[in-house]
């Protein structure tokens, strides 16, 4: 009986917490990326293309048209369906959260995306970092875990964010009670 009383307390007091990346996970847009490089060329980069673009020296980025409000966006169905899951399942100790490269002029849009999904945005956390940098984004959940989650599913379309947050993995190995899976989305 004790163990028995034990293994529900346990599931009582989840602590899991659940991410998803913006673009290309949860939406597509068309907005796009202007990319100057230093022979005075341009490219326009789609989030898919950039994601897997190794910048080279003196390239410049134009993120304006992540900065504001979201331009066409659609869903992606498949981690949707997976989003939709997650949140119908209540609150009951979990966490969702919504993490982007996304300037904070866009998180009204993603509350809209939201509300146009059927769900309140009051329920999410929508984390706006202003920057495209990997390290950001495990950063972000480290501190997640260092509160208490210690059950995180992060979803993400970018290899440089998914290898980030499974170092993530290395750094608490030694802790059976933290669970990290980070999943790369197409």
């Amino acid at each position: 009986m004790k163990l028995l009383l034990e293994n529900w307390r346990k599931y009582l007091n989840e602590a899991k917490l659940r991410v998803f990346d913006f673009d290309d996970t949860l939406a597509r847009t068309d907005a796009k990326i202007i990319l100057s490089k230093s022979d005075g060329s341009t490219q326009i980069l789609s989030p898919a293309e950039y994601a897997v673009y190794e910048p080279e020296p003196d390239d410049q980025f134009d993120f304006s048209q992540f900065e504001g409000p979201l331009i066409n966006p659609r869903e992606v169905e498949a981690i949707t369906k997976v989003f939709r899951r997650v949140m119908d399942a209540g609150p009951g100790g979990r966490k969702v959260a919504i993490l982007t490269a996304r300037a904070e002029g866009a998180k009204e849009g993603i509350e809209s995306f939201i509300l146009k999904m059927g769900y309140s945005p009051n329920d999410i956390e929508i984390v706006t970092l202003g920057s495209s940098d990997p390290m950001l984004k495990a950063s972000w959940i480290d501190q997640q875990i260092q509160q208490g989650y210690d059950d995180v599913y992060f979803v993400d379309d970018s290899h440089k964010n998914i290898k980030a947050v499974n170092l993530l993995k290395q750094k608490y190995q030694e802790d059976p009670n933290i669970r990290i899976r980070a999943q790369e989305v197409d």
